[in-house]
């Protein structure tokens, strides 16, 4: 080859390189930041969330759904329509509860109702087609309780059977009241969580529910705490495994867990 050929090929090589890289570099975009509560939901349910654009979180089967809608809402809208955002309004603290609980503060109970349709289940025979049977604490109490397999739920809750199962002193109050029913939250037209079988009640006996001890209170009703006789070893083993206790609301449920690990992240 001709030194004056060799010399343009090698700088136009150069050329080459330099603004093909320089192209690169400035066609590189970063990707979008998610908001925090958009990046918790999609570290403990990465089957679900697809993406987010435009101030939507987009899930399961390409549904877009409200992060923040812009609204200002009272308790009740709050427990009627909440979007994204709002889940998270309420900080649920692991161990124990506060010996006195702020007036509507319900660490869990704004839930938007699409969302976990979207994953669970739209219809009760969608949640029936994902449900399984586990044998909950069986040297204790051996129960059939139906759960849901989304999400590994039915895994999450046979591990808190098996660590409750090597505690005979709590027997009594292993004793479950129900796990899947497909009803709304009683006084409301939302569904209860249990509509998705992920939720547990524990033994009535040993439970408190705020309308029980308030049978013509609503949700703006000035409620009293209440005594819990639920064991903190209980509670504890429910937390490790992603499930949240009702006994942690003001509107107080203390027979209830639900399964929640985005409000257990730390």
């Amino acid at each position: 080859m001709k030194p004056i050929l060799k010399y343009y090929l090698v700088l136009s090589i150069a050329i080459f390189t330099l603004t093909g890289c320089s192209k690169n570099n400035d066609d590189t975009v970063d990707p979008p930041t998610l908001p925090t509560e958009v990046e918790i939901l999609k570290q403990v349910y990465p089957d679900h969330i697809l993406g987010y654009e435009n101030d939507k979180m987009i899930v399961t089967k390409y549904i877009y759904l409200d992060y923040d809608d812009k609204k200002e809402k009272s308790h009740i809208q709050l427990i009627n329509n909440a979007d994204i955002q709002d889940m998270f309004l309420i900080k649920y603290k692991k161990g124990e509860a506060p010996s006195v609980i702020a007036k509507n503060d319900d660490p869990g109970r704004y839930r938007n109702e699409r969302f976990f349709k979207a994953m669970y289940g739209n219809s009760e025979a969608e949640v029936i087609k994902n449900l399984t049977i586990i044998t909950w604490c069986p040297k204790l109490v051996n129960q059939q309780l139906p759960v849901t397999t989304i999400n590994g739920v039915d895994k999450q809750l046979l591990k808190v059977s098996t660590e409750l199962d090597e505690h005979p002193e709590w027997a009594d109050y292993l004793i479950s009241a129900g796990t899947f029913n497909w009803r709304n939250i009683a006084g409301s037209s939302m569904l209860s969580v249990h509509s998705f079988a992920i939720a547990i009640d524990l033994n009535t006996a040993y439970s408190s529910y705020w309308l029980w001890d308030y049978p013509n209170a609503d949700e703006n009703t000035d409620i009293g705490g209440f005594i819990n006789q639920i064991p903190q070893g209980i509670i504890d083993i429910f937390e490790k495994h992603g499930f949240i206790w009702g006994g942690k609301w003001y509107h107080y449920d203390s027979m209830h867990f639900e399964y929640r690990p985005e409000l257990l992240t730390e």
